[in-house]
């Protein structure tokens, strides 16, 4: 969810930019889409290689090698989003991407059966909603509210 946030808010930024400048760059929908998948997954992908920690929990118990699968698909990620700007790689890159995510559902399927936090939250505690950046702490019946 947050990468289609992600996505969404690029793309916003690129039509608004369109309006104002760099119109000739970013004159048609699917040229502001390429560059905001282009950079959400390039930020994505880096963000793999900065703190792999972070989303090693996706795939550790099940698959070996977690830490490494992680880079991987970071690597994967960079290198798809630098495709996609690049015209004689665009179609290769597309179609690698969708693989990519295609191999990376198992993961997501994994963190939302087992309710986990998704990749770069802290973990749930009793008392909290796992909204810990909206949320402080429950606010169910006879709990006061939140706080």
């Amino acid at each position: 969810m947050a990468f289609f946030l992600l996505l969404l808010i690029l793309w916003a930024v690129f039509w608004l930019t369109s309006r104002f400048a760099f119109r000739r760059m970013l004159a048609s929908h699917p040229k502001k889409g390429r560059l905001a998948a282009a950079l959400a997954f390039s930020f994505i992908g880096i963000s793999h290689l900065i703190t792999p920690e972070k989303m090693e929990y996706m795939v550790a118990g099940w698959l070996p090698y977690a830490r490494e699968l992680v880079i991987i698909s970071g690597v994967a990620e960079i290198a798809g989003g630098i495709g996609l700007l690049i015209p004689r790689f665009q179609r290769l890159a597309g179609w690698g991407l969708v693989l990519l995510l295609i191999a990376m559902l198992p993961a997501n399927i994994n963190v939302a059966v087992h309710q986990l936090p998704p990749p770069g939250a802290y973990p749930h505690r009793p008392g909290t909603s796992g909204h810990g950046c909206c949320f402080s702490r429950s606010t169910s019946p006879g709990s006061g509210g939140a706080r």
